[in-house]
This record gives C-alpha cells, sequence and structure tokens, in this order.
C-alpha cells in the first residue's frame, strides 16, 4: 500500500461495518437524524498519520452516505472520528476522496 494514495474500493468487511458504527452517532448528530438503517457496503483507505477510511453506507433503501473517518495511530488511543461525508448519495455514486 501507497503512503499517501487511496485503496481501490472494495466491498465492506466487518471491520468496516465496525468503524461505520462508531461513528453513526456522530453523523445522526449532525444531520438530527436517526438511522434504521446503516450498511456498509464499499470502502476505500489512505495511509495518512493514522488511516481515512472512505465509507459507502446504505441508509435507505436508495439512499446512501459517503463517510471520510479517521483512526488515529494505536499509541494515541482515540476514537475513531468522523471527518467528513456526503449525503444525498445513490448506489452507482462513485466512492471518491473528498
Amino acid at each position: 500500500m501507497m503512503c499517501g494514495a487511496p485503496t481501490a474500493s472494495q466491498p465492506a468487511t466487518a471491520e468496516t461495518q465496525a468503524i461505520a458504527d462508531q461513528v453513526k452517532p456522530q453523523l445522526e448528530e449532525q444531520e438530527n437524524k436517526k438511522y434504521a438503517t446503516f450498511k456498509a457496503v464499499e470502502f476505500r483507505s489512505q495511509v495518512v498519520a493514522g488511516m481515512n477510511y472512505f465509507i459507502k453506507v446504505q441508509v435507505d433503501d436508495d439512499e446512501f452516505v459517503h463517510l471520510r473517518v479517521f483512526r488515529s495511530l494505536p499509541h494515541e488511543n482515540k476514537p475513531v472520528a468522523l471527518s467528513s461525508y456526503q449525503t444525498n448519495k445513490a448506489r452507482h455514486d462513485e466512492l471518491a476522496y473528498f
């Protein structure tokens, strides 16, 4: 994996879902909305001074959000953080760097 370059999109894993679940409350607070469905479907990762995850999450039948989540280095002992997000996405929308 090259430092700084995001990986290609790949299907979400159990780890990806766990990361998405950890930031779900942050997204719900910022959007002032509760999501009954919150299923990670694909992701990209990027090595920085820690790790950025770009995660496409299904929140309704035809509605998706794109999350950018930062996980710090293990020795910093910090929780994952929602860095940014994009709403009103569709299944076919590319999970691009943002």
